[in-house]
Parts: structure tokens; C-alpha cells; sequence
């Protein structure tokens, strides 16, 4: 009997669609992508009897056909207050790489960064020595469907003891309704490297879909300062996946901000090898009905290694939140010191959040730890405030920003920072400071 899955529409088009996609030519990726459109054939996206999915239901994305455009039409205006100052700024409109809205005016000669598609035609044996090598080619659909889909994306390469002056923004929006912005991204620090990466999502149309997926290899004592701020439009449904290698003391640190989508969805799997140093920081801010979803994986692979996470989601009205955080010591990964710490604060009766904390230890000789905190304002704290002269609605916005704000805080670009706190307050807007 056919599964459900099997009727998804992309799934029928993906033959359509093929030659429009950048590399179709060339024979290995061709295959790559065969491959998985076959795959997704059979499954379609994932559903709730996939374990890491349960909590998220996708079966709406079968009713629509997400396509790729051409389109390069987009407010300018509504893009610059996207634009993250004192930045280098790549554009990726509707998933396509636009040369004319980048800005990448005094990068270094010796960093790269252009297009997949610019990639693929220039030197694609280079590409084919990543792609698809960061990460299983089929650990789950949603990354099978970019396999299959991804119509561009960002290849960067930075030279070895070379540190970026200034970030660079990826700033990936759509503009179209019913547009598949999927994008592939490959990311290479090599030894002694260090950049700051900032990508940000948005969007100006309805009911689209983004799937971005970044294969990040980090060199021997490369440092990469990650931050993903999403700000997808209110029907919009966006699945992002960050994949990445850590060799020997490198270091990994990545602030992940939801504020945007009506379903969204985040991943960070990150492989560690001896003395590697992984920080995963994150916030999600739901109201009306948003579904955020943040997995994590961190794989210590080998002795010594160094991780730290701390997420935190804040709901209001019937949003529903989900963290999914496992962390995985190899048998040979003694010394590993790790502490995971998720806080939840639920705003509304109606809001619901599911949290999924996982330690899995197969060495004897580590450091690990995690912590889960679910519940409402403290009605002491509201109390005090209200007895210094504040009102009882003024008093919990103010709590409810402080308790967000903490991640923020942490951000250390000042601009962004800036950026990350106007969007804080224009998501709820009753709180004000």
C-alpha cells in the first residue's frame, strides 16, 4: 500500500526541475542528487514516527509544490534593516546567490567566497571532496530533500592562520510565495583560521519554505564564531542544519536565535576530536501558534574535549517549543567535561513545550552534566516589582525580557547585538523599556 508520503508534490516534480539546478551536468553530482530525489520519493519529509521528528508534524508541506525561482525582486529598503553593520554581506535571494546586493568590497584575496554555483563551474572535484561529507547523506528527509534540491548556496575557504577583520553576513530572504529557498553551504577553516559568520533569515512573502543545510570543517586550532538569527516570515516554514568537524583544539561557539516562522526547525551536530571546544547558546521566542524545534548533537569523539549548551525558550498564547539535546561520549573520549542546560518559560496556560535531554557516556573518566528547568514567572519577583511602583503587566514584561535578554547578553558583536534586542522587543510588543 502507498504511503502517505509518497504523494508529496516535489516529490513528482523533482525531474521538472533537475536541469535548472546548478552542477546538473556534472556526472558525480547528478548521481548525489538521484540519489536523493529517489530517497525522498519513498519517504517524503519527515513525520512524527520518525523519533527525532515526533514533536514536530510537517504533513502540511504535502499539500503544497515548493519550487525554485528566478526571481531577484526584493524591497531594498526592507533588506538594508536586515543588514548587520560593519559587515561583509552575502545575499542569497529566493536561494540564489545575488552578486548585485553582496558586498564583500575589501575581503582578502587569498579568502574565497562565492557561490556553489560559481564553485561547481570553477574547480568542482574541490566541492565533490566535501559535500555530503560532514554529515550522513541520508540521517534523516529534510536533508535528503536538499540533496536533491539545494539551487545554490555560500562556498567559503579561509586560508590557514588567517583571521577574517570583520564578519561576514549570509543573508538568505525570500520574496515569492510558495519559493524554495534551499541553499547548501561549504565552509572550510583551515589551520589556525578564525572568522565570525552571521546568518540571518527573513522573508517578505507567505507560506515558503527554506532548507539550509551547512557542512562546516574546522582545521587543527581553527576558531568559528557562528551566529543564526531567523526571522522567517509568520507562514513561513524553514529547516536549517549545521553539520561540523572539529579537529584537534579547534573551537566552536554558535549563538542560534528563533524568533521568526510559523514552523521551524534547527539542528547542530558537531564532531569533536581531541581537546576540540564546542558552545552552543540558544533562544527561541514563540507567541500565536509558532512550532520552534531545536535538536542538537554533540559526538566527543576523543579525549578532552570541551562542550558547553544553554538554550532557552520563551512561549506565549499556544505556541509550543521543543529541545532535543544529546550529547555522546565515545569509549576513548576520556576527559571530556560537558554540561548542557536548557530553561523554559511558559507565558500562557495554552503554551507547551517538550524537552528531551540525553547523556550517553561509554568512557569512565569524564565530567558531564545537564539541567531542566520548566515553569511560569516567579510571582515573588512580579510582587516586588509591583511593589516599587510598577503595574502588574509591566512588572512581568519586564522579567519576561531579562530572562530572554540573558542570551543576547551574550552575543559579543555590538551590532548584532543591537539588532538582536530591536527584534526582542518588536516580538513582544507590549514590553517596554
Amino acid at each position: 500500500m502507498a504511503s502517505e508520503k509518497t504523494i508529496n508534490p516535489n516529490a513528482i516534480a523533482f525531474p521538472e526541475f533537475a536541469a535548472s539546478l546548478p552542477g546538473h551536468d556534472i556526472l558525480w553530482l547528478q548521481a548525489f542528487r538521484n540519489r536523493a530525489a529517489q530517497s525522498f520519493s519513498h519517504t517524503g519529509f519527515p513525520t512524527v514516527r520518525d523519533e527525532d521528528w515526533r514533536y514536530t508534524n510537517l504533513s502540511a508541506l504535502n499539500k503544497t509544490l515548493y519550487a525554485p525561482t528566478e526571481s531577484q525582486e526584493v524591497d531594498s529598503d526592507w533588506l538594508a534593516t536586515l543588514r548587520v553593520p560593519n559587515a561583509w554581506c552575502v545575499v542569497l535571494l529566493n536561494g540564489r546567490f545575488s552578486v548585485d546586493l553582496s558586498d564583500l568590497t575589501d575581503m582578502p584575496a587569498a579568502v574565497r567566497v562565492q557561490s556553489i554555483t560559481q564553485a561547481l563551474v570553477e574547480n568542482p572535484a574541490r566541492l565533490q571532496k566535501y559535500l555530503g561529507q560532514a554529515v550522513v547523506e541520508n540521517l534523516h528527509a529534510m536533508l535528503v530533500f536538499n540533496n536533491a534540491w539545494f539551487s545554490d548556496g555560500v562556498f567559503i575557504e579561509i586560508p590557514a592562520q588567517t583571521t577574517l577583520a570583520k564578519p561576514l553576513q549570509i543573508l538568505q530572504v525570500a520574496t515569492e510565495e510558495n519559493a524554495l529557498a534551499a541553499t547548501r553551504n561549504i565552509w572550510l577553516l583551515n589551520e589556525n583560521a578564525a572568522a565570525e559568520i552571521i546568518e540571518t533569515f527573513a522573508g517578505s512573502a507567505e507560506n515558503y519554505l527554506t532548507v539550509a543545510v551547512n557542512e562546516v570543517f574546522l582545521a587543527a586550532d581553527a576558531h568559528l564564531t557562528g551566529y543564526k538569527v531567523q526571522l522567517e516570515a509568520e507562514t513561513a516554514t524553514h529547516f536549517g542544519g549545521v553539520y561540523l568537524q572539529q579537529a584537534e583544539r579547534s573551537r566552536f561557539e554558535h549563538h542560534n536565535f528563533a524568533l521568526g516562522g510559523l514552523v521551524a526547525r534547527s539542528d547542530i551536530y558537531c564532531d569533536l576530536e581531541t581537546g576540540a571546544e564546542c558552545t552552543l547558546n540558544g533562544l527561541a521566542v514563540g507567541v500565536k501558534r509558532q512550532h520552534l524545534d531545536n535538536l542538537t548533537r554533540i559526538n566527543h569523539l576523543k579525549p578532552r574535549g570541551v562542550s558547553r549548551e544553554y538554550y532557552k525558550t520563551v512561549l506565549d498564547q499556544r505556541a509550543r517549543g521543543v529541545f532535543q539535546g544529546r550529547v555522546v561520549v565515545a569509549e576513548h573520549a576520556q576527559k571530556t567535561d560537558s554540561q548542557m542546560n536548557n530553561r523554559n518559560l511558559l507565558l500562557s496556560a495554552d503554551a507547551e513545550v517538550d524537552t528531551k535531554p540525553q547523556l550517553e557516556i561509554y568512557a569512565d573518566d569524564v565530567k558531564c552534566s545537564h539541567g531542566v528547568t520548566v515553569g511560569q514567572l516567579d510571582e515573588k519577583s512580579v510582587f516586588y516589582l509591583q511593589s516599587r511602583g510598577l503595574d502588574a503587566t509591566s512588572a512581568r514584561n519586564i522579567l519576561t525580557f531579562a530572562f530572554a535578554n540573558e542570551m543576547v547578553e551574550k552575543v559579543e558583536n555590538v551590532e548584532l547585538k543591537e539588532l538582536l534586542r530591536t527584534q526582542l522587543l518588536a516580538h513582544f510588543p507590549a514590553i517596554s523599556l
